[in-house]
């Protein structure tokens, strides 16, 4: 793939300014989304963050801030060769007989480890709460209030194609067992900055979604200066513009990030795509971008 410049956009005082005729995958920003969905039905009455889910030891608050133990998919043996063959995903019902069958990493609460499996759990969780497929769960109670038109679920190798990247690796988006949002780069931005200015959740939830837990990792490449994770949320809190939050994600030969800055006057928001394998790389245009925003 050869290289190319960030596809960057930002939000300041609800002024958007980004691209909007390109489609770009999300990745794991996709799991502030979900956590966002999660929060409006806990807001609503429908969710409880700190009753154990049925059957398991772990509660929703855990999954979404991945202090539940849970292994990850993407780390078994299996997955690498089924990618590297083209092969369908795994369906849901593997997914939940290796959730239950695989140790867990460390007693709920007691650790803190990365599960994409744990936001599969979230997914399902929203649909079966909702009676809605994960797509419309989120247009319903997310994009639209927001204002958000144009998201969708990427289910099909040919969705995925649609990306201004491409899909070169013929990588299929199940294989992102949460659902793997696609969508314009300023409506990334968009979402991000209006989920913390705006009235999509109650003051008090949307503290909840920001408490930290810290995270000891090694991140030599990117260039946060700490690490955290809210409930579905990247969170750096000594970053050269202060307290960031957000989210970043990788796929095959492409990266994202969005990220919220709280502190600076006024606050903004900036989202960058890049077809790369380096996160970094579009985590510190967000940076450059924000700083010349002030």
């Amino acid at each position: 793939m050869v290289d190319r410049a960030p596809l960057v956009a930002s939000c300041v005082e609800d002024q958007l300014v980004g691209d909007r005729s390109v489609l770009v995958p999300w990745w794991s920003i996709t799991k502030s989304c979900l956590a966002a969905c999660v929060l409006v039905l806990v807001a609503g009455g429908r969710l409880d963050l700190d009753r154990p889910m049925p059957g398991r030891r772990f509660t929703l608050r855990q999954l979404l801030q991945h202090t539940s133990g849970l292994s990850c998919y993407t780390e078994h043996p299996d997955y690498d060769p089924a990618l590297d063959r083209h092969e369908d995903p795994w369906g849901d019902g593997r997914l939940l007989a290796l959730s239950e069958s695989v140790p867990p990493l460390f007693d709920p609460g007691q650790g803190w480890s990365y599960s994409n499996t744990g936001y599969f759990l979230v997914r399902r969780l929203i649909e079966q709460t909702t009676g809605l497929d994960i797509e419309r769960a989120l247009k319903t109670l997310v994009f639209g209030p927001l204002g958000i038109e144009n998201t969708f679920i990427a289910r099909t190798r040919a969705d995925l194609q649609r990306s201004e990247w491409g899909d070169e690796d013929n990588f299929h988006p199940g294989w992102v067992s949460h659902g793997l949002l696609m969508g314009h780069p300023a409506d990334a931005a968009l979402f991000m900055h209006r989920l913390f200015t705006g009235a999509l959740l109650p003051a008090p939830l949307r503290d909840t979604m920001r408490v930290r837990h810290p995270v000891e990792v090694n991140l030599p490449d990117r260039p946060w200066k700490t690490a955290g994770y809210g409930l579905g949320l990247m969170m750096d809190v000594a970053s050269p513009l202060g307290l960031c939050i957000g989210h970043s994600g990788q796929g095959p030969d492409s990266v994202a990030a969005a990220y919220h800055f709280p502190d600076l006057d006024p606050p903004r928001t900036v989202a960058a795509f890049a077809p790369t394998d380096d996160q970094g790389i579009a985590e510190r245009a967000v940076l450059e971008a924000a700083a010349r925003l002030r």
